[in-house]
């Protein structure tokens, strides 16, 4: 049985439909796919990446979408009005463009790269201070108000309802990683949406190949005990979606096939 996964699309729903089309191509319409997370900030168009997995999960589609931090840090914003994340040393809001959020905000009309203030405080915390839409200057809280009208209520529900982590036989999917030697019901949702430190340089064997985003590269790459999907599209490359037979893994390109063996980064 050949699984596919998508890594971080990051907003690029132009790319996810190019992504779709390899796999249709490669495993027909009925293809079973896993979504690895992050479908929000950087691109232009959170918004369309959001509508196209909602249809094609309310079609009952064979796919399968778990959360990633990004997902998480608009999802907050939404609910809580929170812009930072502990998890983030360098302490940058997620309204700052390298985290994305303005993007996604601006791909439901509200404002867009460019339209946050930002200050730093409390040690470092960088805030908002103000957010521009259509030349009025609004503060955090009627931001979050206008943020709240703006977001339809089902994608609100689909950021809501991601799990995080799914498991077929022998596969385990996880949008950062794992603690390794910590038991999955132990694990901590930090660590699955954030992990790096500890669990990219651990060797050793997991039990099943555990399929991750989260920490860009060019290409994916299969590191015998993990396999790493995210190839960058947050950051302007193309989104690679990969085919998984048992612990084999495949790049889909539009050259075909591109055998992901141990180590190998094309």
């Amino acid at each position: 049985m050949t699984i596919y996964a998508v890594g971080d699309i990051h907003g690029y729903a132009d790319e996810l439909d190019r992504a779709l089309g390899l796999i249709e191509a490669d495993g027909g319409p009925d293809a079973r796919i896993v979504f690895m997370g992050d479908y929000t900030d950087r691109g232009p168009d959170s918004r369309g990446v959001l509508d196209r997995l909602i249809e094609g999960l309310t079609a009952r589609r064979n796919w399968i979408a778990i959360q990633g931090n990004h997902d998480r840090m608009f999802l907050r914003f939404l609910t809580e009005g929170r812009e930072n994340d502990s998890r983030i040393k360098s302490g940058l809001s997620w309204m700052n463009k390298r985290l994305g959020g303005p993007s996604t905000l601006g791909s439901y009309g509200l404002g867009g790269e460019g339209a946050a203030f930002l200050q730093a405080a409390n040690g470092g915390v960088e805030t908002l201070a103000s957010y521009d839409v259509a030349g009025s200057p609004l503060d955090r809280e009627e931001l979050v108000m206008r943020a709240r009208e703006a977001v339809p209520q089902a994608h609100k529900q689909f950021l809501a309802q991601r799990p995080l982590w799914h498991r077929e036989e022998g596969l385990l999917f996880v949008h950062a990683g794992l603690r390794p030697g910590v038991a999955l019901e132990d694990q901590d949702e930090d660590d699955l949406l954030w992990i790096r430190d500890g669990w990219l340089d651990d060797p050793r064997d997991h039990g099943p190949l555990v399929v991750h985003g989260h920490t860009a590269l060019d290409f994916p790459q299969h590191y015998g005990n993990r396999l790493n999907t995210d190839a960058g599209a947050g950051y302007g490359n193309p989104l690679v979606p990969v085919a998984i037979e048992g612990r084999d893994a495949f790049a889909l390109t539009p050259r075909g096939r591109v055998a992901l063996n141990l180590g190998s980064s094309a």
